[in-house]
């Protein structure tokens, strides 16, 4: 029975999820190693949230990005959307659940395919899932460009990624993953390789999207800064471990973790109270 209260519980939910990676040993031993990527997580994000999950690079952070979509699954564990059970959805459920989960990936140049143009990239998604006619998704897509600030929309209809900025490109990203109107977008450190202003720009636009469509967002990043700016609490994930989880604020003014401690340290005009 699913007991899920909008106003109470949590939209998304990981309990004790653990993701282990099989490698091979080398060419001269046989049998496999066992890599642990994600032990024991627990996670909880509130509708309407830009959650925050913050760690160095191997912590885990992308895996369990990766998780949550359902482009991986965990070894053991339990995910949850919505109270409803997400680890064993096949056929018509996945793709269901495909439609109201969506990820924007961290590098512009390689998420958008160089011979689609950008109408034809935002419209995958509409097909895929059978949605609307071709009159109704040029509408759709027009306005999802207006959206994401691509102006007017328009003028960006018919162009290909190669004649965009960088920044232009990660705005449709982020339009191919709205589209559909999903409940919940994994963003895995979507400005990266942008610079400040920029990044700026798009941490705006993923706040006011938030707020206009009342979208849950999981941004996972490895800069505090950009936590601070963008999200309302934010987790820290140290070697596949979940170590501290608060408002942006409290963990970099009161941090309780020595790793948290240590990303502060390097991290440019942060003071935590010793």
């Amino acid at each position: 029975m699913n007991n899920y209260d909008p106003d109470k519980s949590p939209l998304i939910e990981m309990k004790g999820v653990i993701k282990e990676y099989n490698t091979r040993k080398g060419f001269f031993c046989r049998g496999q190693n066992k890599v642990l990527a994600l032990n024991d997580i627990d996670l909880s994000i509130q509708k309407g949230e830009i959650f925050g999950l913050v760690g160095q690079s191997g912590s885990g952070k992308t895996t369990t990005g990766r998780l949550l979509v359902k482009l991986e699954e965990p070894t053991r564990g339990k995910i949850r959307l919505k109270g409803e059970l997400i680890n064993d959805l096949c056929g018509k459920e996945l793709q269901k659940f495909r439609s109201r989960i969506q990820m924007i990936f961290q590098d512009p140049y390689q998420s958008l395919n160089p011979h689609l143009s950008i109408s034809e990239t935002i419209m995958e998604p509409l097909i895929v899932h059978n949605i609307g006619t071709m009159e109704s998704r040029r509408e759709k897509i027009i306005k999802t460009l207006e959206t994401v600030g691509l102006l007017p929309g328009e003028a960006f209809y018919n162009r290909y990624p190669h004649q965009l900025s960088g920044g232009q490109r990660q705005r449709v990203a982020i339009a191919r993953a709205i589209v559909l109107d999903p409940e919940f977008i994994v963003a895995d450190e979507p400005t990266s390789m942008l610079d400040a202003t920029i990044a700026i720009q798009l941490f705006k636009l993923l706040t006011r999207i938030r707020d206009e469509f009342n979208m849950t967002f999981l941004f996972i990043t490895h800069n505090l800064a950009a936590a601070r700016y963008l999200c309302d609490r934010v987790a820290v994930i140290h070697e596949g471990h979940i170590v501290e989880v608060n408002t942006a604020e409290q963990i970099i003014r009161n941090p309780e973790h020595p790793y948290t401690k240590k990303l502060i340290e390097v991290q440019p005009g942060f003071r935590y109270n010793r």
